[in-house]
């Protein structure tokens, strides 16, 4: 059945004329997420926008009697195409499900719906004095988003990416039908992992509403540590020297002088470290001061030890987030040249060997290929340049960039295949990364995934097209 004049009625009767969007002018905004390029631009064909659980379960309801392809969307933050609607299609969009339904310090978690932010996750951890961890990136994306994709971020060395922290899910499937799966409680020992399963499933097995969240203790201390070095690989090669003294920072980012120069431009502030051509970006939590500056010390000792230019603390928080907020915007600062964020991850031994690799590249194809990431955990992330690059500033489209973007990209899989890694470290599969899939984790793999996908969701009416095709 076609979303028609009859559809849309029957769609306003669930969610309210307010909550139902068919103009042009209100579909574009919900045709695309962050990936750079319009490449995966499309229109969906209406947009719904429930505002109770019990509305999201009867579009889902409406959309399995007729038919009609369903793709839910969170913030809409993602980078390879995960929330882009069939052509034939609807968009979900749940950003009215934005509620806080229970803070429970007595167990350390928190239960929101699916489009409370990550912004909202963090005030409501704080208001009961307690700390969600993973930090993804981008304070808009929303919760259930966040557990669609297994969001990471780059306090994922010390305390792993989203799955780390769910608790609990409610689901609707892709009959309509609701599902609690887990709970507030840290173990469960009962069966298959229905909860797990929809972790990092983009949407393609259930559309997640609700989500228990697990919390931890406040930090006491928090310091930021910053090492410029020579060189990129010798920046990364001190990391493991760092983890065998038995100190995990909770977040260790490498970054290059090339991308932090962009970002310094835009945000008009300088990047302390002055020297070298990259840094090593440590940020340090523990119980209270005395004890994180001693594990600050003991970094400095080893990468001093490595060759490091010098040692830098920013031991208040404004002199932090002034270096945090340079840093966060590296991407915002590339992306009107960029065509694509690769989101690679490979053995932390590996990274600089990749590294390496990728400025090889750079000469081999003559375009600038910036690189960063988090260098504890192995999440390395390049952006391919459709301009040239100099002293952080963007200048000329580079003349058959088109083809050579693919080259680069293939080759970059490649690598990374080759290196025991895999292609989407934190961003997910979507559209974006869909062909390259069963090169990486191998086809019996994908037959499994399909096997899945067409148990839970037998007309295929879920994001179809997504991670991979049918």
């Amino acid at each position: 059945m076609p979303v028609d004049k009859d559809w849309l009625k029957r769609a306003a009767d669930i969610v309210g004329p307010d909550g139902i969007l068919s103009d042009v002018s209100d579909l574009e905004a919900y045709g695309h997420d962050e990936y750079a390029l319009d490449t995966y631009v499309q229109l969906p064909k209406s947009v719904a926008k429930p505002a109770t659980e019990e509305q999201v379960a009867g579009i889902v309801q409406l959309c399995a009697e007729t038919g009609v392809p369903v793709t839910a969307r969170g913030g809409g933050t993602g980078l390879s195409a995960a929330c882009v609607s069939d052509p034939h299609g609807i968009v979900l969009s749940l950003e009215r499900l934005n509620k806080l339904i229970q803070a429970d310090p007595d167990n350390y978690a928190i239960t929101v719906q699916a489009g409370f932010t990550l912004e909202q996750i963090n005030k409501a951890a704080e208001d009961i004095g307690l700390f969600f961890p993973p930090h993804p990136g981008d304070e808009s994306a929303m919760a259930g988003g966040m557990v669609a994709t297994n969001a990471g971020g780059a306090r994922a060395v010390k305390y792993g990416t989203i799955k780390h922290f769910v608790l609990g899910l409610q689901v609707v499937l892709a009959s309509g039908e609701t599902v609690e799966l887990g709970g507030s409680f840290m173990k469960s020992s009962i069966g298959y992992g229905l909860m797990e399963l929809m972790i990092g499933s983009e949407g393609t097995l259930g559309i997640i509403t609700r989500v228990t969240l697990a919390l931890l203790p406040k930090p006491g201390s928090i310091q930021t540590v910053l090492a410029p070095f020579d060189t990129v690989s010798a920046a990364i090669e001190s990391v493991p020297a760092i983890l065998n003294r038995g100190i995990i920072p909770f977040a260790v980012e490498f970054v290059e002088r090339s991308a932090i120069a962009c970002a310094e431009r835009l945000v008009d502030r300088s990047w302390p470290a002055r020297q070298g051509s990259a840094s090593l970006l440590l940020m340090l939590d523990g119980p209270d001061e005395e004890f994180v500056l001693s594990q600050a010390g003991a970094i400095a000792e080893v990468m001093e030890e490595r060759g490091a230019l010098d040692i830098l603390l920013a031991d208040n928080r404004e002199r932090q987030e002034e270096i945090l907020g340079i840093r966060s915007m590296i991407y915002e600062a590339l992306r009107p040249g960029t065509v694509e964020l690769f989101d690679v991850c490979v053995p932390r031994s590996q990274i600089a060997g990749h590294v390496e690799f990728v400025h090889d590249l750079e000469q081999k194809y003559q375009v600038p290929l910036p690189t960063y990431g988090h260098a504890a955990d192995g999440n390395v992330h390049t952006n391919f340049m459709r301009t040239r690059l100099e002293d952080g500033v963007l200048g000329q489209e580079i003349p058959d960039w088109q083809s050579k973007h693919e080259a680069v990209r293939r080759e970059i899989f490649d690598d990374v295949i080759r290196r025991k890694g895999n292609i989407s470290g934190e961003h997910g599969i979507g559209l974006a990364k869909r062909d390259y899939l069963a090169n990486n984790i191998g086809r019996t793999n994908v037959a499994l995934m399909r096997s899945i996908k067409k148990a839970l969701d037998p007309k295929g009416i879920l994001n179809p097209g997504k991670i991979f095709t049918l």
